[in-house]
């Protein structure tokens, strides 16, 4: 949740007055805003993307910040979103919102969102169809797009990832990423090599930039590059050891050099940012600023309270510059509250409500990458979503984001319009072979686990009489999970009161819990859904 404060302190804020490109040597278009003034200073508190976005990339053109982040294996790839202020953020789109891209079949991660000369570039992590990791890259005129695909550009023997483009001095353009070695138990090289303007091509020789140091604090690798340049030095902030799930060790570093071929010098001081009490893991960011001399860094990290559940957070923090040229964080870790680049909606986001009063969902929700749904929303009589089932694993899946350990989801059923042998219910979703539910299916309500694609029922019970049945999950701690089922919304029926089920199991390493409506059974029948609620 975001939550937002007006400090004490007399403190001027302005809007922008110039436009500022994310530093890496592009061009953008430039727009002026009068300045507007408070006497109070605004302040936000991290998370400022709750939920899972790991490997958040953020640029600014005219007076709009635009930022993407991981998609991992949900469906539709790489969210668009746009913010004024780089606090309060809003999902506009995706990159790929109807299909995979044709050389690509898994493993969307860590995509890098830049403007130059007046397009829009995404450049991507995926796994190729019967082969390794690779960088792709796709472009538009638009933010919001449509994107076309470029395809991949680098396909190393052991994976290629973390793309980052930038220009040296002579304007020349280049693409940064990391060997993935360390998925062999090697060393993880980060690699330069020129591009074409079309970005359709890597030329002449690729050269090393450097590579992870055993005994220090890098631990197995780095990776997650991000260069900007500043007073001469080209400046890469990049993370270091283990970026995911429990076992994670993630901090942040930085390098310089006055080449881009180096030598690359890494700050003594480092890791510039590392966990504390609240979040932990931080790393894989990029920087933007402000365009009045304020420099921040757009990142993930897990909450300390709700662990990997959620997943990766996405955090801001602005970046100090020492006299002595290198930058460092407050407190060398992520802030809780920070003063904002300037103001802020002042809002908090703690319900999500769906109705389904509109033509089309709202594009923060999510499918498998393996799966796409089949699904129709039906705005008259007060809105329904209509759910084609599929008899393969958990079924069609519909989900949103949690965002905290602790929540309330809901849903309400249309019996009456459920297809015969479909069972449709909501859900605690890791992936499609891991999740934990309940569901209606020919007049019987069914509490079930599905672990390692193998079933597991749990308990079974009459379903009552009547068009609407309403479910209930509730978790605790993010892993103690209790459903119920109501025919009002006001009297509950528990199904495991007192004994929650245990769904320590369910986030994958890279990512968090997602909560869904779900329609499992024949090909071609349907479960129809009056309304959806998420509270945390």
């Amino acid at each position: 949740m975001k939550k937002y404060f007006l400090s004490i302190s007399a403190v001027v804020l302005g809007l922008l007055a110039s436009s500022c490109q994310k530093n890496q040597g592009t061009t953008s278009p430039e727009t002026s805003a009068a300045p507007v003034t408070s006497t109070q200073a605004v302040t936000y508190s991290n998370p400022v993307l709750p939920g899972d976005y790991a490997d958040p990339s953020v640029v600014r053109v005219g007076d709009d910040y635009w930022a993407t982040a991981t998609s991992s294996e949900w469906a539709p790839l790489y969210p668009i979103l746009r913010s004024k202020n780089l606090v309060d953020w809003e999902t506009v789109g995706h990159v790929f919102p109807n299909k995979l891209p044709d050389w690509a079949e898994a493993h969307f991660w860590a995509p890098e969102i830049t403007y130059d000369k007046g397009k829009f570039y995404i450049y991507y992590t995926a796994k190729k169809k019967g082969g390794n990791l690779c960088v792709g890259v796709a472009s538009a005129t638009k933010a919001t797009g449509p994107y076309t695909d470029l395809g991949p550009l680098v396909c190393q023997e052991v994976g290629s990832i973390d793309g980052f483009p930038i220009r040296d001095e002579k304007g020349d353009l280049y693409l940064i990423w990391k060997e993935d070695a360390n998925s062999v138990g090697k060393p993880t090289p980060l690699w330069g090599q020129r591009m074409n303007e079309e970005r359709t091509a890597l030329t002449g020789e690729k050269f090393e930039l450097f590579r992870n140091e055993k005994g220090t604090w890098e631990g197995g690798l780095v990776e997650g590059p991000a260069l900007i340049k500043r007073n001469g030095y080209y400046y890469m902030f990049y993370a270091g050891d283990a970026c995911c799930g429990r076992a994670c060790t993630y901090g942040v570093g930085v390098a310089r050099a006055k080449d881009i071929r180096g030598p690359w010098e890494k700050y003594a001081g480092n890791p510039i940012m590392k966990k504390n009490e609240t979040w932990t893991c931080p790393g894989h960011g990029t920087v933007v600023s402000d365009g009045k001399g304020r420099d921040f860094f757009l990142y993930h990290a897990y909450s300390a309270n709700s662990t990997v559940y959620p997943g990766r957070q996405g955090l801001l923090d602005e970046i100090t510059w020492g006299t002595d040229g290198w930058p460092s964080f407050k407190n060398g870790s992520p802030a809780l509250t920070a003063t904002a680049p300037y103001n802020t909606n002042a809002k908090e986001e703690l319900d999500i409500q769906e109705e389904f009063t509109t033509s089309t969902l709202a594009p923060s929700w999510q499918w498998f990458v393996e799966q796409t749904p089949k699904f129709t929303v039906q705005p008259g009589n007060g809105g329904r979503l209509l759910l084609q089932a599929t008899p393969e694993k958990v079924g069609s899946v519909l989900s949103k984001r949690t965002i905290e350990a602790d929540y309330t989801a809901t849903t309400a059923v249309n019996q009456k319009q459920l297809g015969q042998g479909v069972a449709a219910g909501l859900a605690a979703i890791g992936d499609p072979q891991n999740a934990i539910g309940v569901s209606v299916r020919n007049g019987e309500i069914t509490l079930w686990t599905v672990k390692e694609n193998k079933e597991t029922v749990h308990s079974k019970v009459a379903a009552p009489k009547g068009d609407l049945l309403q479910f209930k999950l509730t978790a605790a701690k993010g892993d103690q999970l209790q459903f119920a089922w109501s025919t009002d919304g006001t009297t509950w029926n528990p199904l495991n009161e007192g004994n929650p089920l245990n769904g320590d199991f369910l986030p994958p390493w890279d990512r968090g819990v997602r909560i869904g409506l779900t329609a499992k059974g024949p090909v071609g029948s349907s479960a129809v859904y009056e309304w959806y609620r998420l509270v945390h």
